[in-house]
């Protein structure tokens, strides 16, 4: 069984939008509007402090009908953790999220994508969780430049493609509605 994705086999013209270490107080909701107003679903892979600091803009994301996913609870390498550590940051993160939404987590994004296949399928093994990459990165956390970032997610949007990006970052969610627009 499968235990990672970097993109889903799709029939039509749909990608998954993704979003990552949120969520943000001020930039999370500016973005839910913003999916909000054009009727769009996104994933978003929370960091477990953040959801935990921010519980409403986390019930937000769940009431409006968007996937939550497992960012860890501090953003470490999940390559250089001991099993103890993979763990706690793993189940810290999860059981905070399903107390807030009241259900359980079903998908994970290791922070940089730093993981190899022993820790996915460990991972969906020990959670039940299956592991999420991307397929376009349009490296919005490196380039702040709201221009690069719809340029580079436009070029590599196919069916199927999973988008990563980070509602931590002004630049990025500026570019959100005219990605949004194009995509759609």
């Amino acid at each position: 069984q499968k235990a990672s994705y970097s993109s889903c086999r799709v029939e039509g013209p749909y990608i998954a939008m993704t979003f990552d270490d949120g969520p943000h107080p001020v930039l999370t909701p500016r973005l839910l509007d913003m999916l909000k107003a054009r009727g769009i679903r996104a994933t978003f892979f929370l960091i477990g402090e953040n959801a935990a600091e921010y519980p409403d803009i986390v019930r937000r994301i769940a009431a409006e009908g968007h996937e939550i996913g497992n960012h860890t609870w501090n953003h470490p390498q999940l390559t250089k953790l001991n099993p103890a550590a993979l763990r706690a940051e793993i189940d810290r993160t999860s059981s905070t999220i399903a107390e807030i939404v009241g259900k359980p987590v079903l998908i994970m994004r290791p922070p940089y994508g730093a993981t190899s296949d022993y820790i996915n399928h460990w991972i969906n093994r020990e959670f039940g969780m299956k592991v999420i990459l991307w397929s376009v990165d349009p490296l919005d956390w490196k380039y702040r430049n709201s221009a690069r970032v719809e340029r580079q997610i436009l070029a590599g949007a196919r069916p199927g493609a999973i988008i990563l990006s980070h509602d931590i970052h002004a630049t990025t969610v500026a570019a959100m509605p005219d990605v949004f627009d194009s995509l759609l």
